[in-house]
């Protein structure tokens, strides 16, 4: 970012500017920016860096960083800024241990509102890694399951091949870089593609290079956000692994794909296989994992439009068990005009269902 005016972090911008610019201080992990805006908003948060109370080099840089351009940027390249407490922050990840203070997104945010499967593993993967990666990835998108991974070479990427193929299910990527920085360069079509049709997250701001150390953070949030994690193919050590342990700490179902015993490819994942974890020999093992199949039949992705502002609020107070309108304006402080308007467009996209004066919830299609 370009050297402030003297006059520009006297303007106030939104907090989640102040939190932008906090990520993007060199050697800003997300525990020590946790800390800092345990005790603070952001905007008080950025004005003690800026005094120095978190150190002399955060205050030289600090001083240099104009938080307007930081808005400005992200605001121009589309990249929604949420932090921790927003009602835009991912549910999946709000009362998670290790939740990120900030995260950056780029695309859907309804794309982390379904079920997530994450599917990770080496980068140097095989051919038969690769075929099994595409496979889960399309299956389980067609099963109405979104993919999350890490946008990596080999089984990542895969992954993500498969599951953008099924057009079904929205894709996730979580990145290690900012999100106008695409690694790996080769991976610049796909990363375009994910976003399109799903979204991608990062911890970190516009700019921000794919540092090692940010990779290891990364894969807390793919653990986090997957109802079960499936290891396709990982060698005994590496990035998988420290998905697997964080998923682990979660109490997140990891399974594992066999692979041939003389291969290194597939010695992590033959390990875990080992030590206890469910195989996945076919998607349908991961289904079953996440009880979305019964008698061979798999839930589908939920094509209705996602209700927004009235109309969210009066699906919210819609059980499956019918209730009057009445009883509907009670519970709310709308007008009755509003809560019918409503019911009217919830029951045209198929949320909703009036008979009489009584209204339901509809199970999606």
């Amino acid at each position: 970012m370009s050297r402030p005016r003297p006059d520009d972090n006297e303007v106030t911008q939104p907090e989640w500017a102040y939190a932008a610019a906090l990520a993007g201080l060199r050697y800003m992990a997300w525990d020590r920016l946790a800390a800092l805006l345990a005790t603070a908003p952001p905007s008080e948060a950025w004005r003690r860096v800026v005094a120095g109370a978190a150190g002399r080099a955060w205050a030289q840089a600090a001083a240099s960083t104009s938080v307007a351009a930081v808005a400005a940027a992200h605001a121009q390249a589309g990249v929604k800024v949420v932090v921790r407490g927003d009602p835009a922050y991912p549910e999946a990840l709000a009362e998670d241990h290790e939740a990120a203070p900030v995260l950056f997104r780029q695309g859907l945010a309804a794309a982390l509102d379904g079920v997530l499967v994450g599917i990770v593993g080496t980068r140097r993967a095989t051919g038969y890694g690769r075929d099994v990666a595409r496979q889960f990835g399309r299956e389980l998108s067609e099963a109405g399951v979104g993919v999350v991974s890490g946008l990596a070479l080999g089984i990542d990427g895969s992954a993500h091949e498969g599951a953008l193929a099924a057009a079904a299910a929205r894709p996730v990527g979580v990145v290690g870089s900012g999100l106008d920085i695409v690694y790996p360069r080769r991976h610049t079509d796909l990363w375009r593609r994910v976003a399109a049709d799903g979204c991608i997250l990062s911890e970190a701001p516009l700019g921000c290079r794919p540092e090692p150390w940010r990779f290891p953070a990364r894969n807390r949030l793919i653990a986090a956000l997957s109802s079960v994690l499936v290891v396709v193919e990982s060698h005994s050590t590496g990035g998988s692994m420290h998905t697997v342990r964080a998923a682990a700490e979660r109490g997140v179902t990891v399974m594992a794909v066999p692979g041939p015993v003389r291969s290194p490819a597939s010695a992590g994942s033959n390990h875990l296989l080992a030590d206890g974890c469910p195989p996945a020999c076919d998607p349908s093992d991961v289904l079953v994992a996440l009880a979305l199949e019964t008698a061979g039949r798999r839930a589908r992705i939920d094509t209705r439009p996602p209700p927004e502002g009235v109309d969210a609020v009066v699906l919210d107070l819609l059980g499956w068990e019918a209730v009057s309108v009445d009883t509907l304006v009670g519970a709310t402080d709308l007008a009755p005009s509003q809560v019918a308007v409503a019911l009217t467009r919830l029951e045209f996209a198929g949320w909703a269902r009036g008979r009489g004066g009584w209204w339901e919830r509809v199970s999606g299609r």
